[in-house]
């Protein structure tokens, strides 16, 4: 019985193994090869995708769960090959490096940028736990993220502190 499913706005299905995890069926049959099957454990964070909105390891995922879902890869998040203002504030802050986590955190961060208006340090270091990146040490990615945050809505002022 194949699977149904929306990826990136697109209306798909698939004959994959029901069992079969869904960051191989993304990259095999899709060839959306953005999520990275990097460890299969859910460790590390760098097969991350939006399914319905919500974060998601898709090495993790069986594919039969994400029938009837809307999945969102990293490609999803450009426009027509165009950087999102998350991923160009990223290189702008010299924040990559190898690549092999980049997706994950740019979904990740996605979604918590989304979410959350004047994040703190703590804040964007919290979400990022779930994403493992051994070149960058994190600082500047966190800079980037709050650098975007700041951009958007003007910068965090702390609890008693009048804005200038």
């Amino acid at each position: 019985m194949p699977i149904r499913l929306t990826v990136n706005g697109r209306e798909r299905s698939s004959d994959a193994p029901a069992m079969g995890a869904l960051v191989d069926l993304l990259r095999d049959e899709f060839h959306l090869t953005g999520a990275k099957p990097v460890c299969r454990e859910g460790f590390c964070g760098a097969c991350m995708v939006l399914i319905d909105g919500v974060p998601t390891l898709s090495c993790l995922t069986p594919a039969a769960l994400v029938e009837g879902s809307h999945v969102r890869t990293i490609e999803g998040l450009c426009a027509d090959g165009v950087p999102s203002p998350l991923q160009a504030a990223l290189e702008r802050h010299d924040a990559v490096q190898c690549g092999m986590c980049f997706p994950g955190m740019v979904v990740t961060l996605t979604d918590f940028l989304e979410r959350t208006e004047r994040p703190s340090r703590e804040a964007v270091r919290a979400a990022l736990t779930g994403n493992i990146c051994r070149c960058t040490g994190y600082e500047r990615i966190v800079d980037a993220a709050l650098s975007l945050a700041s951009d958007r809505v003007g910068p965090a002022v702390a609890p008693g502190v009048e804005a200038t």
